[in-house]
């Protein structure tokens, strides 16, 4: 009898059975042939093709099971991945998933008898963190991936910048209010005296305003001119006047901002300050220092020179010691700041592209005071921050 048509009602109710898991028991991994019952698998045994597949695996088995056991670590190890990334989750709900797949690899034919022990495995490769629960193995994926490995250091890199930007605030804070706090003029007792007067005749007039130091008392005799109220007053106001348009008090001394103007100017300064920045810095004939572990500790925390700049994020740098060429990214490497009194060049900010000299380093604020010693404001003293300058070569 031939083979049924595929639209026929048995070609029909053969696909709806073959549909979905099998029993395992009756599932031949080396012809990756699923039977629906034990007659069936009985005579798939008895097949001229199983059989030439066995005489090929007992050639060499190590091969077929080698084969095997990569296929099940790399499909299992890419479901994980794509599936749960790396979150913490059981074992045993990553491989019902992997299972659910009807073409999927057994593990009765790879290296591992149990679940329990290819867990175990994935921990001692370094594929996977693994621990053990009450309630199971669980397992979370490492992901080794370059790019991945490049974003989360940018995101930490990012995230300390934030803090030490916060802390950094929150110090100049506390230095503001303890500053106002010891500068606090303490509030005068008034003394008061006895009046008294050289003779009978001498008249003495007192302003009703507070004048300052040198209209506080006038004398005069009968004889002289006598101010009158009109002038006194036209005096006091035009004193006043001039006191307040030069940023004076009513003592004739300098006023003191507060904390508050203080760190509101500081704010103003750092918002002009970051709207020119860049995300980019790197510039040629500057002497930076590798960060990046990856190149081994053969580079690691060595000085280089950079050489050249490509596409605003890439240099290519010769290392001090060996002379080698490498090429970096920018989140790769860091600025060096020299001994005071040697040139540096400004990265980043208002200033940038400009030679100065370094003159002092003010470690409680991350920055260092330097003088420009090119462009338009050359001899200006500014504080610029760590990563925005560095070394010249």
């Amino acid at each position: 009898m031939g083979k049924a048509d595929f639209l026929s009602p048995k070609a029909i109710g053969n696909r709806i059975k073959a549909k979905g898991l099998q029993k395992l028991r009756w599932y031949c991994q080396m012809c990756q042939k699923q039977c629906r019952d034990e007659n069936g698998f009985k005579c798939h045994c008895m097949s001229e093709s199983h059989q030439r597949q066995l005489l090929l695996a007992s050639e060499n088995p190590n091969r077929f099971m080698d084969y095997f056991s990569d296929e099940f670590k790399s499909d299992f190890l890419e479901l994980l991945r794509r599936r749960f990334g790396t979150k913490r989750v059981h074992n045993n709900i990553v491989y019902n998933e992997y299972i659910s797949d009807r073409e999927h690899v057994h593990m009765n034919s790879t290296q591992w008898e149990t679940l329990t022990d290819f867990t175990k495995w994935l921990g001692r490769e370094g594929f996977c963190k693994v621990d053990e629960t009450p309630k199971g193995w669980y397992i979370q994926y490492i992901d080794r991936d370059p790019e991945t490995i490049r974003r989360q250091e940018e995101q930490a890199k990012r995230k300390k910048q934030e803090l030490d930007d916060e802390e950094r605030s929150a110090r100049f804070i506390e230095e503001q209010v303890r500053k106002g706090r010891d500068g606090k003029e303490k509030e005068e007792t008034p003394v008061y005296t006895e009046l008294k007067r050289e003779s009978e005749e001498e008249k003495v007039l007192f302003s009703a305003t507070q004048l300052s130091s040198r209209y506080q008392l006038i004398t005069c005799n009968p004889c002289s001119s006598v101010l009158g109220s009109s002038a006194l007053k036209a005096a006091t106001s035009s004193t006043k006047r001039k006191d307040t348009s030069s940023g004076l008090d009513s003592r004739g001394e300098k006023k003191k901002k507060s904390a508050l103007e203080e760190i509101m100017e500081m704010e103003e300064k750092k918002k002009q300050q970051q709207q020119v920045k860049t995300d980019h810095w790197l510039q040629p004939n500057i002497v930076v220092k590798v960060i990046t572990k990856r190149l081994g500790e053969k580079y690691h925390k060595k000085k280089a020179i950079i050489t050249e700049v490509r596409d605003k994020y890439t240099a290519v740098v010769k290392m001090i010691d060996s002379g080698d060429k490498l090429k970096l990214d920018q989140n790769h490497i860091e600025t060096v700041i020299p001994a005071p009194g040697k040139r540096v060049l400004i990265l980043n900010g208002p200033y940038r592209d400009t030679e100065a000299v370094l003159e002092g380093i003010d470690e409680k604020n991350f920055c260092a005071t330097l003088t420009l010693d090119s462009g338009q404001h050359r001899g200006k003293r500014v504080d610029i921050a760590y990563e925005d300058f560095s070394k010249l070569a």
